[in-house]
């Protein structure tokens, strides 16, 4: 299992045990951890599982692919460095201690 934290607008922090092989979507959604609505279920055709990665981590996750940019000019409020998909990020054992910051809202 690989350790997620998601840290919620309001600061209220979720740690989270992620099965190598999900999203960081189906982490955050499998476990109840409110502000990931995925309304598309994780087929990037929405912007409701946005997110803010923390920096020290950027560099060490995959690239956004094009469909993931485009769609995060719909999310609110996204950061242009930050900014994630959650159900575009794969878990694997090196992603042990990511940390994530969901939006005050979801567009």
């Amino acid at each position: 299992m690989v350790m997620i934290t998601y840290i919620g607008h309001d600061g209220t922090v979720h740690e989270i045990d992620v099965k190598p092989g999900l999203t960081v979507m189906e982490g955050a959604r499998d476990n109840g951890v409110p502000g990931i609505e995925a309304d598309c279920g994780g087929a990037c055709a929405c912007s409701t599982c946005h997110v803010y990665v923390d920096a020290a981590w950027i560099s060490r996750l995959p690239d956004k692919a094009g469909m993931e940019e485009d769609m995060l000019e719909f999310a609110w409020a996204p950061d242009p460095d930050r900014s994630r998909l959650t159900c575009q990020i794969r878990v694997t054992q090196e992603m042990d201690g990511l940390v994530v910051t969901l939006p005050e809202r979801q567009a």
